[in-house]
């Protein structure tokens, strides 16, 4: 078997190669994966946060079914859902391009898994931490946002960069409504120039170049604003 690389310097026929095409894809994937990113990380926070709110039952019980109805639906039925179902049963969103629908389909599948990390992350600081902010007369919301949150942000990084990267990952499901991103384009590409194997090994270098780009960003990240000493094991954790 010969491989032709020069096939990315060939003419799609639209007055452009194939590598610009490809890069034009891969912008589209970097682009649904971002935006999903920054919905799933919002809505995540908040609804993980809520999952953990003392005295508020019903919202830890809303926060409970967020969690169990996008957890618990595959994420390709829910972006066809969102494309095909959303916007017929409310008019309203049918001025909303695909673009955006997939990424709130993206967006919240992801954060459904990220809220159950926010909750045990937040379950594993020591419950002292809670008592102390309300001790110095914070208000609930006050003592999540500067004693608890932060503390529990540093504990869910490891598991948020590989939810991060499986976002990027499972952003390949958008070709399902035709968003022009790699693996789209990869097999569009195939079956024009019946050159699979070139195709899909630069595909697959470029989701992979991306997704350790992903990782080593949330390690710098995790560099940054770890706290030297702080420990979490068996429920407990301190400062030394």
């Amino acid at each position: 078997m010969t491989w032709d690389w020069a096939v990315f310097l060939n003419d799609d026929g639209s007055g452009r190669t194939y590598l610009q095409w490809m890069l034009n894809a891969w912008s589209w994937t970097l682009a649904v994966a971002g935006s999903s990113w920054v919905v799933a990380v919002l809505v995540g926070f908040f609804m993980g946060t809520l999952r953990t709110l003392p005295n508020s039952p019903w919202l830890v019980r809303l926060a409970g079914a967020w969690v169990e109805l996008f957890r618990n639906v595959p994420l390709l039925v829910q972006i066809f859902l969102w494309y095909f179902v959303v916007p017929k049963v409310f008019p309203v969103m049918q001025q909303v391009p695909g673009f955006v629908l997939v990424v709130f389909a993206l967006g919240f599948f992801t954060s459904a898994r990220l809220a159950e990390q926010v909750r045990a992350g937040i379950q594993a600081l020591p419950k002292g931490q809670r008592h102390a902010g309300m001790a110095m007369g914070f208000t609930t919301t006050q003592t999540y946002r500067y004693v608890i949150l932060p503390m529990a942000f540093r504990i869910i990084l490891p598991p948020l960069t590989s939810e991060s990267m499986n976002l990027l990952k499972n952003s390949s499901v958008a070709f399902a409504v035709s968003i022009a991103e790699l693996t789209m384009f990869a097999m569009q590409a195939q079956e024009e120039t019946s050159r699979g194997v070139e195709i899909y090994l630069a595909v697959t270098l470029m989701y992979a170049v991306s997704a350790f780009a992903v990782n080593r960003l949330m390690a710098l990240v995790e560099r940054r604003v770890q706290i030297p000493g702080f420990i979490v094991a068996g429920g407990t954790g301190g400062g030394h």
